[in-house]
């Protein structure tokens, strides 16, 4: 039997046209919608251009040039000292020391310099240093020993504050800062305080290395995910510890600044900087279950923070007032924080 012909005719002859397409379904105009983690950090801006608008329109004074440029400075040192708690929050920790490192810094400075400008140098070292160590031991109990980060602050902090006080005794009654380092805490560049720039210096250079280095991403991985991070390798003890040493740092630079600021500093310098660096690091969208953060929007919160305690204060509010807000900031953005992990989780 022969094989069967196979025809080798096209289906279509060659000269006629193929079938139509189907029509594509009109499609509805994308919208730009920016991703979540931005609208996270975004939240602060839009919150501050809010508060400035109304600012503008029921307490003028509040948003003049003048005033702006006067609450700069005390912004900036918030900014700096949140950053430190940005990262411990980051690395899924928290700092309770921050008014007792502050504090001694200041008291080491005033005792190493003696309110000479020969030895302002070795001061300014010595201070930093003070502050880090203490941070070295935050992180070494913490992340080596594995003990709760609260307590561990709290305990240190009292401990620091003990020392701070023990050591001023023996320094005068009222010290001053060097006179070089008041003029640089009083001195204007282009118009904008010289505290200012340094701030908004170290959060551009901060955030640098948190986006753009493989050091930064792994920081972000072992917040996010310790144990993830440890199977692939990383070391997670180290960044847990090293949070800790780089606040120390950001604390020792920023009492530094606060005390040529304030040319006299006491013991109390460091005082309101217990909650407001946490506050401000909640409200700039720093997740509280760790890895998430970004340095630019904690500036934003502080700057936030700042503006609402000096419109307070215009609008004759008593202390009182201005703790209990930033005690419910505190509260309204771990809110928020929690809300949008669990979110997260559910997609």
């Amino acid at each position: 039997m022969g094989t069967p012909h196979r025809s080798t005719k096209p289906i279509y002859p060659v000269d006629s046209a193929l079938p139509p397409r189907p029509r594509a379904l009109p499609t509805a105009p994308r919208r730009f919608v920016l991703p979540k983690i931005q609208r996270r950090f975004a939240a602060i801006w839009v919150a501050l251009a809010i508060m400035l608008a109304l600012g503008s329109v029921f307490l003028p004074r509040s948003t003049d040039i003048s005033t702006i440029l006067s609450v700069l400075p005390f912004a900036a040192f918030l900014a700096i000292a949140t950053m430190g708690q940005s990262i411990v929050i980051m690395a899924r920790g928290i700092d309770l020391s921050v008014p007792a490192i502050v504090a001694l810094s200041s008291a080491v400075l005033l005792g190493v310099s003696g309110g000479s400008d020969a030895r302002l140098w070795p001061a300014i070292g010595a201070a930093i240093l003070v502050a880090v160590a203490i941070g070295a031991v935050n992180g070494a109990l913490i992340a080596m020993l594995k003990l709760n980060a609260l307590i561990v602050t709290l305990a240190v902090g009292a401990i620091v504050t003990g020392i701070a006080i023990w050591y001023r005794q023996s320094a005068a009654a009222e010290s001053s800062v060097p006179p070089a380092l008041a003029d640089f805490g009083s001195a204007r560049m282009f118009g904008v305080p010289t505290s200012v720039l340094l701030a908004l210096l170290l959060t551009l250079v901060i955030a640098g290395l948190l986006r753009k280095t493989i050091l930064g991403r792994r920081f972000e991985a072992v917040g996010a995910n310790p144990r993830a991070a440890y199977a692939t390798g990383v070391e997670t003890m180290r960044y847990q510890a090293g949070a800790y040493v780089v606040a120390g740092a950001l604390y020792g630079v920023m009492a530094v600044l606060l005390s040529g600021f304030i040319r006299d500093p006491t013991l109390e310098v460091g005082t309101p900087y217990l909650l407001a660096p946490i506050a401000a690091a909640v409200l700039g969208g720093t997740a509280i279950s760790g890895g998430i953060g970004s340095m630019v929007a904690v500036a934003g919160a502080s700057i936030f923070l700042v503006q609402l305690d000096q419109s307070l204060k215009m609008l004759g509010m008593p202390t009182s007032w201005q703790l209990i807000i930033q005690g419910l900031a505190i509260a309204v953005g771990m809110w928020l924080s929690e809300a949008s992990a669990k979110g997260g989780h559910k997609r």
